[in-house]
């Protein structure tokens, strides 16, 4: 444990219904959900106007549906989410060598690796001035906690949410940590935490006062002996720049069943592509190919094959997917599918291309099919995926609620809904009032798909920031507590 809150972590407040709300003027201050919009649809993230609903993340979207009528339900654009949090990683990056991302919204940061901070009115004042570029280079806010450790930082930031600052006082993790719910600590989930109720343990407090020998009989030595070190506050985890995905995986849950065995196999081609393209995108590639089938009663099962070496090929990746999927039974129906890539490296066996051509000739697959199907192995860019119709085709297009389209006569919009061969656009951008509304028919060729628009024209100039701050503010040291604006 450090004696200087010198680990910080950054949480964005609502991420993805944040940028959605900052992209779209007519929905802030509004009820905002970013999901699935689907029967079988799961909220990723909801607004804190939505959250006063009870709406929340994981719920299903029919259910939030119900809880908040009048929300945005809007479909997820991670090609702009992820442009947004690589803005906010550079920034993080300049404050240390050490930053630890734990999603696109959230990670630890180690300041006294970067020498930024050596007492708690430094620290203090850098994760001020770090919520104040945040604003500033994406116009979204973002909770900072600071603490001596990891847990505490993010219990921190927690606390300080929405768009605040916590600074926990290393000394002081006993008395703040006590009343508060076992489930605060990491590794205690609905499971254990319901182990631990039975045992008469809800509370922090309750596992100080059950000692280290009730615990490791109730959760075995390693997670029991864990669990009391950090009832205390104990808590010597690093901050790990470098964290070594284990695999890669993409996965569908459809809306209704599918029982067309030649489209099941369509769409296990189809995640294998995106698969390799996250592959390709994190410069990795892989040896062993998973399937994930789960079928109409909710049975998932998981087949896996392991090639002569790791590859980045979506054929090969694309044809060993297949091969799994024959071994399954999808009889009755398949309602979730996956594509997976496992045994990751940062190089390729070239002589997989053989392999593919020398797997295809064994099973009997005419060359002219295996030719097309390299054809459409490059990857796709994210606006043919999102919408898959073509300039030729307009009528083809899927228009997805939330996402960018452009109009020659009206200019940037977005998409409020469609249906009954109708889209409905408000047309606006971040920087303007709220738009107008206008509704067309669906193969309107003036509408078409657009990219998304910069949150913040304009950004302020943080190329050479924190080179201003000091590295140890003079002050008295502040205790534990929060500061918003």
């Amino acid at each position: 444990m450090r004696t200087v809150p010198t680990i910080l972590h950054l949480d964005m407040d609502a991420f993805y219904a944040s940028v959605e709300q900052a992209a779209k003027p007519s929905l802030r201050g509004k009820p905002v959900v970013v999901g699935g919009l689907g029967p079988r649809g799961v909220v990723a993230t909801a607004s804190y106007e939505a959250r006063r609903f009870g709406v929340h993340s994981a719920m299903p979207t029919a259910q939030a549906r119900r809880l908040a009528p009048n929300a945005a339900y809007l479909v997820p654009r991670f090609q702009l989410y992820r442009t947004v949090s690589n803005q906010v990683m550079e920034l993080l990056a300049r404050l240390s060598p050490l930053v630890e991302p734990l999603s696109l919204d959230e990670a630890f940061v180690d300041l006294e690796a970067g020498g930024r901070a050596d007492d708690t009115a430094s620290a203090r004042e850098i994760g001020e001035q770090l919520r104040t570029a945040i604003s500033a280079v994406t116009g979204l806010t973002g909770s900072v906690g600071l603490a001596g450790s990891k847990m505490l930082a993010k219990i921190a930031s927690e606390e300080a949410k929405p768009n605040g600052l916590r600074v926990i006082e290393p000394g002081t993790e006993r008395e703040l940590l006590a009343p508060m719910s076992v489930r605060i600590l990491p590794g205690v989930g609905p499971a254990t935490a319901d182990h631990l109720r039975r045992a008469g343990m809800t509370t922090v407090d309750d596992l100080v006062a059950a000692g280290e020998a009730e615990l490791v009989r109730l959760l075995g030595k390693a997670h029991g002996g864990s669990l009391h070190r950090m009832a205390f506050g104990h808590d010597d985890r690093p901050v790990v720049a470098e964290r070594d995905a284990k695999s890669v995986s993409v996965e569908d849950t459809f809306d209704v069943d599918l029982h067309d065995r030649v489209r099941v196999r369509t769409e296990v081609e189809r995640l294998a592509d995106r698969c390799v393209q996250r592959l390709r995108g994190a410069g990795r590639s892989g040896r062993t190919v998973v399937l994930k089938v789960r079928r109409y009663d909710f049975s998932t099962l998981t087949r896996s094959e392991t090639l002569r070496g790791p590859t980045d090929d979506p054929a090969v990746v694309r044809e060993a997917a297949a091969r799994l999927l024959e071994a399954v039974d999808t009889t009755g129906g398949v309602r979730l599918l996956g594509v997976g890539v496992t045994g990751l490296a940062d190089y390729t066996q070239e002589d997989l291309f053989a392999q593919a051509a020398g797997e295809r000739a064994a099973t009997g697959e005419p060359a002219g099919e295996a030719a097309a199907k390299d054809d459409r192995a490059g990857p796709a860019d994210g606006l043919r995926q999102e919408f898959p119709g073509t300039p030729e085709d307009p009528a083809a297009r899927h228009w997805h609620a939330g996402h960018d389209v452009h109009h020659d006569a009206y200019g940037h919009g977005w998409v409020q809904g469609s249906g009954i061969g109708r889209v409905t656009v408000r047309f606006e951008e971040p920087d303007s009032a709220p738009g107008r509304v206008r509704t067309f028919r669906i193969d309107d060729a003036a509408l078409r798909p657009a990219d998304p628009l910069p949150l913040v024209r304009d950004p302020a100039d943080y190329s050479s920031w924190p080179a201003s701050l000091p590295k140890s503010l003079s002050g008295p040291t502040s205790s534990g507590g929060e500061s918003r604006p």
